[in-house]
């Protein structure tokens, strides 16, 4: 048997601006954009060089208050997504120019190049060029 995570849902507090976000802001794609209902859309984004079949973003806006509470932190406080690169220099200029809370600067590891940062929500994210 094979499997494999296909995507995942990143709760949000708003789909234009999350969408604003992620696709103007970290430049990710936006794959799909569909109303299900007045209330609900299947919003999937994806970063720059997703190719079919890789893992994808399900942005999914909180439907009550318990949900709601997730924003933000969906991981108690530690980095919850993990963003590889191939050119970290770029990227962290793109964060700077675009104003995005940096929380970790640049620093050289043992696995990569790293930098950690905020989403719009205080999600926390490691940008990383592997070795």
């Amino acid at each position: 048997m094979k499997q494999f995570i296909a995507k995942f849902a990143l709760v949000v507090k708003d789909y234009d601006e999350a969408i604003a976000f992620y696709i103007h802001k970290l430049g990710f794609m936006l794959l799909e954009d569909t109303r299900m209902s007045d209330t609900k859309r299947w919003v999937r984004i994806a970063p720059p060089g997703y190719e079919y079949g890789q893992c994808e973003i399900l942005l999914a806006k909180a439907a009550d208050e318990n949900q709601a509470k997730a924003i933000g932190n969906q991981s108690g406080g530690r980095v919850f997504l993990f963003l590889y690169t191939d050119d970290i220099a770029r990227d962290y200029q793109n964060l700077i120019e675009q104003k995005i809370k940096i929380i970790r600067p640049l620093s050289t590891e043992s696995y990569g190049t790293v930098a950690v940062f905020a989403d719009l929500y205080g999600n926390l994210w490691d940008l990383i060029q592997p070795i």
